[in-house]
């Protein structure tokens, strides 16, 4: 993926201050190195609450009047994030009136991968505007991404999966067999691997992460043309915001397996339980993406002990923020010095 750290346009209008991406990936950061300290031991739950606690810890500093719209959960769920959550040191409600911003979050995406030690688990989050990031019930949604250069609707939840692999092998010039698709490795997924192998597709399965895996369509050196299937609608939320960033194209569709859901999604707003939900659906105007990897993956290093040159311990954090307005991609590493608390 090409570093870019210039803007290429002036800002819209928009409540984001520049100074909120370095502030994003703060929070990120402290989210990663968290999670970090459970890598490997097997217990997901702790891996969570530790990137939960240390995410809300580290939104007490940033200046503005956030409210989670994207959470993991309702208040009588805490830890979590929840949705309608507070956020931010300057809450119009405490008279200090900073930015107010939409917030999408996912503390560790990839808890059972960090669990395991496995590859790609992320901490994340996206900012918007006031009504800018759609308010997704955490419900599964079945989506579709190519990144940037293709015609307008080239793809679409409305064509068959060997329509959607034709039209961009045709757009691409090479046969269906030339394609990488992204799928995650889920039993629910078995019939579209089924024809994506008909089609002699490559499939790269992910075990986990489908934002990562949402965002590699964007990155002309990593080799996938297509992410499809279905996993969760908060995660989308947040694919959509990066690639509001690098370029591309998204829809979503929320699925419902029950009428519990479909009342949660009643509850967050949602009448048309069949929409298509386009790019600019999910993050309107101007967002801001941040993630810092918690352990390596195809987008990110993650969370690493080094030794600084003045001989103290230190973590190190990979992290990439984006902008919608500007284009600006920025590739942060950081060390942090491991004997101080803060």
């Amino acid at each position: 993926m090409p570093v870019n750290d210039t803007a290429t346009s002036a800002a819209t209008t928009s409540p984001l201050d520049r100074v909120l991406a370095l502030e994003m990936v703060r929070v990120t950061e402290a989210a990663a190195m968290a999670a970090a300290r459970q890598v490997g031991r097997g217990d997901e739950t702790a891996a969570d609450d530790a990137a939960v606690r240390a995410m809300r810890a580290a939104f007490d500093f940033v200046p503005v009047d956030g409210t989670v719209v994207i959470g993991e959960g309702e208040r009588d769920h805490a830890p979590m994030l929840y949705i309608g959550e507070k956020l931010g040191a300057a809450q119009a409600s405490d008279g200090r009136a900073g930015p107010e911003i939409d917030i999408a979050v996912d503390p560790l995406e990839g808890t059972t991968i960090t669990a395991k030690a496995g590859a790609n688990a992320l901490a994340v989050l996206a900012i918007a505007g006031k009504g800018c990031l759609l308010n997704a019930p955490d419900v599964y949604m079945e989506k579709i991404a190519v990144g940037p250069g293709f015609p307008d609707g080239i793809v679409s939840l409305a064509k068959t999966p060997e329509e959607n692999v034709a039209a961009v092998a045709a757009a691409k010039g090479v046969a269906p067999d030339r394609l990488m698709v992204s799928v995650l490795d889920r039993p629910r997924h078995a019939d579209l691997i089924g024809k994506l192998r008909e089609l002699g597709c490559g499939i790269q399965l992910l075990g986990d992460g489908d934002i990562a895996g949402v965002i590699a369509t964007a990155d002309p050196d990593g080799g996938i043309d297509l992410y499809m299937g279905s996993g969760g609608a908060p995660e989308g939320v947040l694919a959509a915001a990066a690639l509001r960033c690098l370029g591309g194209q998204f829809e979503g569709r929320l699925m419902f397996r029950n009428e519990a859901e479909r009342r949660r999604a009643h509850e967050c707003g949602i009448t048309d339980f069949d929409r298509i939900y386009r790019l600019e659906d999910l993050a309107r105007g101007d967002c801001i993406f941040a993630a810092t990897g918690v352990t390596d993956g195809s987008l990110l290093d993650g969370v690493r002990h080094v030794r600084r040159k003045d001989g103290r311990q230190a973590l190190s954090t990979h992290s990439v923020v984006m902008r919608a307005s500007t284009g600006t991609i920025r590739w942060i590493r950081g060390e942090h010095c491991a004997e101080r608390e803060d």
